[in-house]
Protein backbone atom coordinates (compact mmCIF):
# COMPACT_ATOMS: atom_id res chain seq x y z
CA UNK A 1 0.00 0.00 0.00
CA UNK A 2 1.03 3.28 -1.05
CA UNK A 3 -0.18 6.09 1.28
CA UNK A 4 0.27 9.09 -1.03
CA UNK A 5 -1.91 6.62 -3.61
CA UNK A 6 -5.19 6.16 -0.91
CA UNK A 7 -7.55 8.57 0.10
CA UNK A 8 -8.53 9.21 3.89
CA UNK A 9 -11.50 6.38 4.15
CA UNK A 10 -9.60 3.92 2.49
CA UNK A 11 -6.49 5.00 4.78
CA UNK A 12 -9.43 4.65 8.18
CA UNK A 13 -9.75 1.07 7.36
CA UNK A 14 -5.94 0.20 7.14
CA UNK A 15 -5.00 -1.61 10.77
CA UNK A 16 -2.99 0.57 12.97
CA UNK A 17 -1.46 -2.72 14.93
CA UNK A 18 -0.84 -4.99 11.77
CA UNK A 19 0.41 -2.82 9.15
CA UNK A 20 3.76 -1.08 9.56
CA UNK A 21 4.57 2.55 8.32
CA UNK A 22 8.09 2.37 6.10
CA UNK A 23 9.31 5.94 6.12
CA UNK A 24 11.80 6.56 3.53
CA UNK A 25 14.26 9.51 4.49
CA UNK A 26 17.45 10.36 2.15
CA UNK A 27 19.14 13.52 0.99
CA UNK A 28 19.97 15.84 -2.00
CA UNK A 29 23.55 16.53 -2.16
CA UNK A 30 26.81 15.84 -4.33
CA UNK A 31 27.98 12.75 -5.52
CA UNK A 32 31.14 12.97 -7.00
CA UNK A 33 31.74 14.12 -10.90
CA UNK A 34 29.92 11.09 -11.58
CA UNK A 35 26.53 10.61 -10.02
CA UNK A 36 23.44 12.61 -9.66
CA UNK A 37 22.74 14.79 -6.39
CA UNK A 38 19.48 13.05 -5.79
CA UNK A 39 21.48 9.26 -5.76
CA UNK A 40 20.33 8.45 -1.84
CA UNK A 41 17.13 9.85 -2.81
CA UNK A 42 16.87 6.78 -6.03
CA UNK A 43 18.27 4.39 -3.98
CA UNK A 44 16.35 4.41 -0.65
CA UNK A 45 12.88 4.92 -3.13
CA UNK A 46 13.90 1.58 -4.95
CA UNK A 47 14.42 -0.20 -1.94
CA UNK A 48 11.24 0.86 -0.10
CA UNK A 49 9.29 0.53 -2.72
CA UNK A 50 10.34 -3.40 -2.97
CA UNK A 51 9.66 -3.84 0.21
CA UNK A 52 6.37 -2.59 -0.42
CA UNK A 53 6.04 -5.13 -3.39
CA UNK A 54 6.67 -7.85 -1.71
CA UNK A 55 4.27 -6.82 1.28
CA UNK A 56 1.69 -4.65 -0.41
CA UNK A 57 -1.18 -5.97 2.25
CA UNK A 58 1.55 -5.29 5.32
CA UNK A 59 3.38 -2.20 4.45
CA UNK A 60 1.99 0.92 4.34
CA UNK A 61 4.70 2.96 1.98
CA UNK A 62 4.80 7.27 2.62
CA UNK A 63 6.48 9.59 -0.06
CA UNK A 64 10.65 9.48 0.41
CA UNK A 65 11.40 12.60 2.98
CA UNK A 66 14.11 13.64 0.38
CA UNK A 67 15.84 16.51 2.37
CA UNK A 68 18.92 15.46 4.94
CA UNK A 69 21.42 16.22 7.36
CA UNK A 70 24.10 17.08 4.50
CA UNK A 71 26.32 20.10 5.71
CA UNK A 72 29.24 18.25 5.76
CA UNK A 73 28.99 18.08 1.50
CA UNK A 74 28.63 21.78 1.54
CA UNK A 75 32.32 22.84 0.94
CA UNK A 76 31.39 20.77 -3.12
CA UNK A 77 28.16 22.68 -3.50
CA UNK A 78 25.54 21.14 -5.08
CA UNK A 79 23.96 20.45 -1.69
CA UNK A 80 20.43 21.06 -0.10
CA UNK A 81 20.52 20.42 3.79
CA UNK A 82 19.08 21.11 6.93
CA UNK A 83 21.01 21.56 10.27
CA UNK A 84 21.25 18.35 12.57
CA UNK A 85 19.40 19.32 15.63
CA UNK A 86 16.74 21.15 12.99
CA UNK A 87 16.27 17.06 11.07
CA UNK A 88 16.23 15.41 13.98
CA UNK A 89 12.81 17.95 14.79
CA UNK A 90 11.51 17.69 11.68
CA UNK A 91 11.70 13.95 11.36
CA UNK A 92 9.86 13.83 15.06
CA UNK A 93 7.36 15.86 13.80
CA UNK A 94 6.90 13.64 10.44
CA UNK A 95 6.25 10.62 12.47
CA UNK A 96 4.04 12.15 15.19
CA UNK A 97 0.65 12.48 13.17
CA UNK A 98 1.00 8.82 12.32
CA UNK A 99 1.33 8.03 16.05
CA UNK A 100 -1.21 9.98 16.84
CA UNK A 101 -3.70 8.35 14.38
CA UNK A 102 -2.70 5.05 16.06
CA UNK A 103 -0.51 3.51 13.97
CA UNK A 104 2.12 1.73 16.16
CA UNK A 105 4.67 0.12 13.92
CA UNK A 106 6.89 2.22 12.09
CA UNK A 107 10.27 1.92 10.20
CA UNK A 108 12.43 4.08 9.31
CA UNK A 109 14.34 3.23 6.18
CA UNK A 110 17.34 5.80 6.01
CA UNK A 111 19.14 6.06 2.58
CA UNK A 112 22.16 9.00 3.49
CA UNK A 113 24.88 8.21 6.18
CA UNK A 114 24.10 11.73 7.48
CA UNK A 115 20.65 11.05 8.57
CA UNK A 116 21.78 8.31 10.99
CA UNK A 117 22.09 10.20 14.27
CA UNK A 118 19.04 12.75 13.44
CA UNK A 119 17.33 9.46 12.72
CA UNK A 120 18.15 7.68 16.28
CA UNK A 121 17.64 11.31 18.38
CA UNK A 122 13.90 11.30 16.54
CA UNK A 123 12.92 8.02 17.74
CA UNK A 124 14.62 8.84 21.27
CA UNK A 125 12.79 12.27 21.18
CA UNK A 126 9.36 10.07 20.57
CA UNK A 127 9.88 7.24 22.63
CA UNK A 128 8.33 8.47 26.17
CA UNK A 129 5.22 9.51 24.53
CA UNK A 130 4.70 6.77 22.70
CA UNK A 131 5.89 3.75 24.40
CA UNK A 132 3.22 1.27 22.98
CA UNK A 133 4.51 1.63 20.10
CA UNK A 134 7.32 -0.21 18.00
CA UNK A 135 9.68 2.65 16.86
CA UNK A 136 12.51 1.46 14.69
CA UNK A 137 15.37 2.62 12.25
CA UNK A 138 18.13 1.62 10.16
CA UNK A 139 20.50 2.50 6.98
CA UNK A 140 19.46 -0.30 4.16
CA UNK A 141 23.04 -0.99 3.91
CA UNK A 142 23.34 -2.02 7.59
CA UNK A 143 20.53 -4.18 7.44
CA UNK A 144 22.43 -5.99 4.37
CA UNK A 145 25.96 -5.29 5.64
CA UNK A 146 26.42 -8.84 5.14
CA UNK A 147 24.81 -9.94 1.94
CA UNK A 148 26.81 -6.06 0.30
CA UNK A 149 30.15 -7.25 1.44
CA UNK A 150 29.91 -10.22 -0.22
CA UNK A 151 28.97 -8.70 -3.22
CA UNK A 152 31.98 -6.19 -3.34
CA UNK A 153 35.24 -6.84 -5.25
CA UNK A 154 37.48 -3.66 -4.10
CA UNK A 155 38.93 -3.16 -0.97
CA UNK A 156 36.09 -1.31 1.01
CA UNK A 157 33.24 -3.62 2.14
CA UNK A 158 30.50 -0.97 3.33
CA UNK A 159 29.05 1.95 2.29
CA UNK A 160 30.69 4.71 1.20
CA UNK A 161 29.85 7.42 -0.95
CA UNK A 162 29.35 7.60 -4.61
CA UNK A 163 31.29 4.36 -4.30
CA UNK A 164 31.22 0.34 -5.44
CA UNK A 165 28.14 0.25 -4.08
CA UNK A 166 26.33 3.31 -5.06
CA UNK A 167 27.64 3.69 -8.51
CA UNK A 168 26.38 -0.46 -8.93
CA UNK A 169 23.23 0.49 -7.70
CA UNK A 170 22.77 3.58 -9.96
CA UNK A 171 23.94 1.99 -12.80
CA UNK A 172 21.16 -0.61 -12.79
CA UNK A 173 18.54 1.89 -12.07
CA UNK A 174 18.97 5.06 -13.97
CA UNK A 175 22.41 4.38 -15.92
CA UNK A 176 21.61 7.52 -18.09
CA UNK A 177 22.19 9.59 -14.88
CA UNK A 178 25.97 8.33 -15.00
CA UNK A 179 28.54 9.66 -16.26
CA UNK A 180 30.95 7.04 -16.72
CA UNK A 181 34.17 9.06 -18.17
CA UNK A 182 34.25 10.63 -14.87
CA UNK A 183 34.20 7.55 -12.66
CA UNK A 184 37.59 8.00 -10.51
CA UNK A 185 38.22 5.86 -6.89
CA UNK A 186 38.67 8.61 -4.31
CA UNK A 187 39.17 8.70 -0.52
CA UNK A 188 42.03 9.28 1.71
CA UNK A 189 43.00 5.78 2.78
CA UNK A 190 42.28 4.51 6.52
CA UNK A 191 44.34 3.99 9.75
CA UNK A 192 43.26 0.53 10.96
CA UNK A 193 44.29 1.78 13.95
CA UNK A 194 41.54 4.33 14.55
CA UNK A 195 38.77 1.48 13.62
CA UNK A 196 35.73 2.58 15.57
CA UNK A 197 36.69 5.83 16.41
CA UNK A 198 34.28 8.70 14.91
CA UNK A 199 35.83 12.05 13.94
CA UNK A 200 33.92 15.05 12.74
CA UNK A 201 35.09 16.10 9.27
CA UNK A 202 33.49 17.53 6.00
CA UNK A 203 33.71 15.44 2.61
CA UNK A 204 35.91 17.90 1.17
CA UNK A 205 38.60 16.80 4.04
CA UNK A 206 38.43 13.40 3.09
CA UNK A 207 38.55 13.37 -0.56
CA UNK A 208 39.32 15.93 -3.75
CA UNK A 209 36.50 14.90 -5.96
CA UNK A 210 33.45 14.05 -3.46
CA UNK A 211 34.07 10.02 -3.75
CA UNK A 212 35.11 7.88 -1.15
CA UNK A 213 35.15 4.21 -2.49
CA UNK A 214 35.64 2.84 -5.59
CA UNK A 215 33.43 3.61 -8.36
CA UNK A 216 35.85 1.92 -10.42
CA UNK A 217 34.94 -1.57 -9.35
CA UNK A 218 30.87 -0.93 -10.36
CA UNK A 219 28.96 -2.31 -12.81
CA UNK A 220 25.02 -2.64 -13.67
CA UNK A 221 25.13 -6.48 -13.35
CA UNK A 222 26.54 -6.17 -9.82
CA UNK A 223 23.65 -3.60 -9.08
CA UNK A 224 20.95 -5.59 -9.52
CA UNK A 225 22.39 -8.46 -7.31
CA UNK A 226 23.39 -5.76 -4.92
CA UNK A 227 19.61 -4.23 -4.91
CA UNK A 228 18.24 -8.08 -4.59
CA UNK A 229 20.27 -8.50 -1.78
CA UNK A 230 19.49 -5.07 -0.10
CA UNK A 231 15.16 -5.68 -1.30
CA UNK A 232 15.44 -9.54 0.09
CA UNK A 233 17.32 -8.54 3.63
CA UNK A 234 15.14 -5.87 4.11
CA UNK A 235 12.10 -7.80 3.53
CA UNK A 236 13.21 -10.50 6.21
CA UNK A 237 13.24 -7.54 9.06
CA UNK A 238 9.99 -6.17 8.23
CA UNK A 239 8.71 -9.89 8.71
CA UNK A 240 10.31 -9.74 11.99
CA UNK A 241 8.77 -6.60 12.84
CA UNK A 242 5.47 -7.39 12.02
CA UNK A 243 5.98 -10.34 13.86
CA UNK A 244 6.67 -8.71 17.21
CA UNK A 245 4.34 -8.41 19.90
CA UNK A 246 3.91 -4.58 20.28
CA UNK A 247 5.24 -3.30 23.49
CA UNK A 248 3.04 -1.81 26.23
CA UNK A 249 3.29 1.07 28.06
CA UNK A 250 3.78 -0.32 32.11
CA UNK A 251 6.68 -1.30 33.59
Amino acid sequence: MRFYEMTWPVLRQVSREDVLILVPIAACEQHGRHLPIFTDSILVTAVAEGIEKHLSDKVLLLPTFWLGASHHHLPFGATLSLQADFHAQVLAELLRPLLDDGYRRILVLNGHGGNIDTMHVALRRLHPEYRHCLLTGASYWELAHDELAALAEGPRKIMGHACEFETSMILALRPDLVRQDEIRDDGLPEDPRLRGLFTSEDMAQRTRRGVYGHPERASAEKGRRMLDAVIGRCVEVVEALLAKPLPTSGL
